[in-house]
């Protein structure tokens, strides 16, 4: 697989050792999860969580991938949202041999110190969806977040013909996708649609906690005829619920429908769309974290290293202040293109 001007040497891959990140928690039983990799150096690999459908879609990409390529892995741990787990899994996995790390903290502002702990022993991190705050890594496999919350002020601001209110469902401002989404979407919202408002709601990527919030909400505000859901695969299931129960779900051309656009890009979310349930989502490519966040931590593993510019896989890899990350496409979806077969969501299983 080629990508952007790679280049392996024997003094590059002391460099790239100190490009690290993270990895490790409860851990998963090893049986069909991991390549037996023969000589290939051990890969450890932490699931950051198994409370939504777009992680745990994750998972089993990435325990196939893992199988179908061959690649020596330690057993798969979940940190469960915990970063004292996730500290836990990563020194289990320094115990066993792991010759690279692969992670996605959800807390991107308190995994340096555990960055810095393998960068000494020399083990370089695949951070996948969440970039670390702080402390090297080898490469970040993500999306461009700004670029969700973006979307999704244009998507709802031509929506709403630029007048209206709109919730925003907020992931956790402690991690860079959530900030970056909010960032986003504030900005946007407030050069292109200034006569809409926004309703902020912080809810730490927790579905009751964004269940209860929105309904405080509607409450003050009935007329309410927006929604921006940061991640589907979390909040999709609550609101549509809520929204049920007080009789607000209005399938999408009748009068009374509030619009909604989503992160994630789920089954589900697809199912919803075509229902008339919501409007759109933005599909972040799960089966391309898998299979890049394995391809780099092989790539790591082996000493090779990688320059910023164009990919083959239609992304790009940027120079961020810590390190490298590979910017794979996130493409929206709506009712034109719910059936396109090149969506993950609609090859699910």
């Amino acid at each position: 697989m080629k990508l952007a001007r790679t280049r392996s040497t024997a003094a590059a891959a002391c460099a790239l050792a100190a490009l690290t990140l993270l990895t490790a928690c409860n851990r998963e039983s090893s049986s069909g999860s991991a390549g037996s990799g023969g000589d290939k150096p051990a890969i450890g690999i932490d699931l950051p969580r198994s409370d939504s459908d777009f992680w745990n879609s994750y998972a089993e990409y990435l325990k196939k991938d893992v199988k179908s390529e061959d690649i020596n892995a330690l057993p798969l741990s979940n940190s469960q949202n915990d970063i004292t787990k996730l500290v836990a899994n990563v020194q289990v996995f320094q115990n066993t041999g792991a010759k690279a790390v692969v992670m996605a903290p959800q807390d991107t502002g308190a995994i340096a110190s555990t960055l810095d702990t393998l960068a000494s022993k020399k083990i370089p991190v695949v951070s996948v969806d969440t970039r670390p705050d702080k402390g090297d890594v080898y490469m970040v496999v993500r999306a461009d977040n700004r670029a969700y919350g973006t979307k999704a002020c244009e998507f709802l601001g031509e929506q709403l013909g630029g007048k209206g209110k709109v919730a925003e469902l907020q992931g956790a401002l402690d991690s860079i996708n959530g900030r970056d989404r909010s960032e986003a979407f504030a900005e946007c919202m407030k050069t292109k649609f200034p006569d809409i408002k926004v309703f902020e709601l912080p809810t730490d990527w927790k579905g009751d906690v964004a269940s209860a919030k929105l309904q405080s909400l509607l409450a003050q505000h009935p007329d309410l005829n927006g929604i921006y859901m940061q991640a589907g695969g979390v909040f999709l299931q609550p609101t549509l619920a809520l929204l049920e129960q007080k009789g607000l779900l209005k399938p999408a051309g009748e009068k009374g429908h509030i619009s909604i656009i989503s992160n994630d890009g789920i089954p589900q979310e697809f199912d919803a769309i075509r229902k008339g349930q919501i409007d759109a989502t933005i599909s972040q490519p799960a089966d391309l974290y898998a299979k890049y966040a394995l391809y780099y931590a092989q790539a790591a593993a082996e000493g090779k290293t990688f320059e910023p510019g164009k990919t083959d896989h239609d992304s790009t890899i940027i120079e961020i202040p810590n390190g490298l990350e590979d910017q794979l496409p996130a493409p929206l979806v709506t009712k034109d293109n719910v059936d396109d077969k090149t969506l993950w969501g609609n090859n699910v299983g």
